[in-house]
């Protein structure tokens, strides 16, 4: 305890999915190697994923807290995530969520940060540091451009979007109002109570314009963090996956996963299967099902496809060491739904994407992609539905033909940006953190 006096001590309060936990993690780490004393509170099952990660080289400088939900009948512990969430509980996780305000407000009683952290949907963490005097800073774990766009949409309905690399079909229109009820963005709140900063995961290398517009909009300093992508785990989880790959030539395979909240439907996982046979590329596909769901991976793919693909593809269910496989010479691309940690780490890897966003701010990612030149997308017919043709073409275009050596090229000049700019981002939060401690 006689080494925190000389430094500051920050409480995080992320939100209950691996998307937003991994980058306040990571965040946390550039902030412990910084001299600050870090505290990261989530619900046990999150912070059960997260505690190997947090090393002994962090063991005297991050601490993770419990905070612990209310007992529901429809919600017992093992559901205080999203991940694995059925979708009807969504709603009522969130609803336990702010019920557990008492229990922050204890926390900070109990631990006494000199700052709080806090995610774009937990507003009232805000409110409890300030009803204590703690300053409170949001950290959005999306990219700039996207949160732009949502302001922008809703304040100024009438205005055209100044940046026209990212029009909206109207599916998008459609989905983006079903979104956000009443054209209410919900990120409003959590920006207006932001302490003069608003942090973010992005880098103005490839953001800076929106960065600027997204300040304009919310008058206040937007603060870029840097990427954060998390360090490769431990190979040895993935052996098999890892000496598939070593057998593969370089470039020649595509890694194919559709994050931790997605399931596809039995139609999409058809399509995307034909597609990746008809591409005739190596492949490494992680399947997902919802918890509890017991569908076996062969009854949920077209029949004889296993047969067909052989020794070209792996294909499993659950978890999967993404880092490790995105780093490894012989993938080529990344099918990607397009999350914003998945496209980041795409690029801090070097490897170009194949586009297929599914919800949320995905279809923005998808488009921020495609116009930096590093990925396409994968052209749906006019209702959305994914077509294994157009899915196979674009895997084909963007890993194998010539025509894709630009957005290869583009990858790989990316990946040496981000090594070349380091933690320079971290050190101007720091100093902008630093500040806001002092003048309190």
């Amino acid at each position: 305890m006689e080494a925190k006096k000389n430094t500051i001590s920050v409480l995080m309060l992320p939100w209950l999915a691996h998307g937003h936990i991994n980058p306040y993690l990571e965040l946390a780490k550039k902030l412990a190697n910084r001299n600050m004393h870090i505290y990261i509170c989530s619900t046990p099952v999150c912070l059960s994923s997260i505690k190997k990660r947090v090393t002994q080289e962090y063991s005297q400088s991050i601490d993770l807290v419990d905070f612990h939900l209310p007992s529901l009948p429809n919600l017992p512990p093992h559901y205080h995530t999203t991940n694995g969430l059925p979708p009807h509980l969504m709603t009522t996780l969130k609803s336990a969520f702010e019920m557990s305000t008492p229990n922050f407000s204890k926390i900070l009683q109990t631990l006494q940060p000199d700052l709080v952290i806090y995610d774009f949907n937990l507003p009232w963490a805000a409110d409890c540091a300030s009803s204590v005097d703690i300053p409170a800073v949001l950290f959005l774990t999306f990219g700039a451009a996207v949160i732009a766009l949502g302001i922008h949409v809703c304040d100024r309905p009438e205005e055209m979007f100044p940046f026209t690399e990212f029009y909206l079909h109207e599916q998008e229109i459609l989905s983006l109002k079903n979104t956000v009820p009443g054209w209410k963005f919900p990120f409003d709140e959590g920006l207006r109570r932001s302490q003069d900063i608003v942090l973010i995961k992005t880098c103005r290398g490839f953001e800076g314009k929106y960065i600027d517009y997204l300040s304009s909009l919310v008058s206040k300093k937007i603060v870029p963090v840097g990427t954060l992508v998390q360090e490769s785990t431990n190979k040895d989880d993935s052996e098999d996956i890892m000496q598939w790959l070593d057998k593969k030539h370089r470039g020649s395979a595509v890694f194919v996963s559709f994050g931790s909240e997605y399931f596809l439907s039995k139609e999409e996982i058809h399509e995307v299967a034909e597609g990746l046979d008809l591409s005739k590329v190596n492949f490494i596909w992680v399947i997902r099902f919802p918890q509890g769901e017991r569908t076996k991976i062969r009854d949920a793919l077209p029949e004889g496809f296993l047969e067909r693909v052989g020794e070209r593809g792996i294909i499993f269910e659950g978890w999967a060491p993404q880092a490790a496989i995105l780093q490894h010479t012989s993938i080529g691309g990344f099918v990607s739904h397009c999350g914003w940690s998945s496209v980041m780490e795409s690029m801090k890897c070097g490897v170009p994407i194949i586009a297929m966003p599914m919800q949320a701010d995905q279809p923005m990612n998808a488009k921020l992609v495609e116009y930096i030149g590093m990925g396409m997308e994968v052209v749906r017919e006019e209702r959305g539905k994914l077509q294994s043709e157009e899915i196979a073409k674009a895997i084909r275009k963007v890993v194998v033909e010539k025509g894709g050596e630009v957005m290869r090229k583009k990858a790989k000049e990316l990946s040496e940006y981000m090594n070349v700019i380091g933690d320079e981002e971290i050190d101007g939060v720091v100093e902008e953190l630093l500040a806001l401690c002092k003048n309190k």
